[in-house]
């Protein structure tokens, strides 16, 4: 446990973590310092790490109950994933990778726009944790923004305006625009499906205010009309989404990182669709979003 040590990466938010293994087992003392460190630092890498779904899904499972994977937008095959059946559930397989002409995995090689995992269930949420398998040499890079830091230097109109409002999380399309299985596409912002949440949640463990966007398609900020919703919604996130609360993540075979989906967006660089690139991702449900 003495050999853990955390490496700051100096941006606005992230940490590296060194001196464990967590393909073997993590102590409660050892977990409790690992959970420390995600508190302040909001996402956690470890890098060089060799792990099974089990043992990815296990670990995972040290930060609360495992959630389900979400809904696709395109169908790939499961069974041609390499998941075993007891992972099917639970590890979402991120991958650019074919198979006799069909994908083994969701969201290919596009870019992925700023977002919350899952931010249009009721209970988005806590964590994700994503695992690399295969990188590209170049290109696919995660970056995260700090909604702590955003919130907080929010111009005092915007503070003011965004006070007490709650918005849709659109739940219809996936990061990347893609419709999903089920879905029509909406025309009318009011009548966007899924989950509706206040714009400032109070996070329940560090109990500080943080901005809640989700993804800006398809939102709609309850009590306003489209106009004025729309304009409050993209003067927000043209404030949270400066490089000044980013850090990006370049992804390495065996790097796995945790990033806490309360208080961080991401999103994902496009890449070369020739090459190869697979992730195995597991989520944690969430808790009510409490009004900041």
């Amino acid at each position: 446990m003495n050999d853990l040590w955390i490496q700051p990466t100096g941006g606005a938010l992230a940490a590296d973590v060194h001196g464990v293994d967590l393909s073997k087992p993590v102590s409660d003392a050892l977990f409790q310092r690992i959970a420390d460190a995600w508190a302040e630092h909001l996402v956690l890498r470890f890098s060089g790490q060799k792990l099974d779904d089990h043992v990815l899904m296990a670990f995972s499972a040290r930060f609360g109950e495992l959630d389900r994977v979400p809904v696709a937008a395109v169908g790939f095959d499961r069974l041609e994933s390499g998941l075993e059946p007891a992972a099917q559930q639970w590890v979402a397989v991120i991958s650019s990778v074919r198979k006799d002409g069909k994908a083994i995995g969701g969201l290919g090689s596009y870019e992925l726009v700023w977002h919350t995992d899952m931010s249009y269930n009721p209970l988005p949420p806590r964590a994700s944790l994503l695992y690399a398998l295969e990188v590209p040499p170049d290109g696919g890079n995660t970056g995260f923004l700090n909604m702590y830091a955003a919130y907080e230097t929010l111009p005092a109109d915007l503070k003011h305006a965004i006070a007490g409002r709650t918005c849709i999380h659109d739940s219809s399309r996936n990061s990347a625009g893609e419709l999903r299985k089920g879905f029509q596409r909406t025309l009318d912002v009011r009548h966007t499906p899924g989950a509706v949440h206040p714009l400032v949640r109070l996070h329940p463990v560090t109990k500080r205010k943080a901005l809640f966007l989700g993804r800006r398609p398809g939102a709609y900020v309850h009590g306003l009309s489209v106009e004025d919703s729309e304009k409050l919604l993209d003067a927000v996130w043209a404030h949270a989404t400066q490089e000044r609360f980013a850090w990006y993540q370049k992804w390495r075979a065996g790097d796995l990182v945790l990033w806490d989906n309360r208080c961080v967006m991401h999103r994902r660089d496009a890449f070369d669709e020739s090459l190869r690139r697979l992730m195995h991702r597991t989520q944690i449900v969430g808790e009510p979003v409490l009004a900041g």
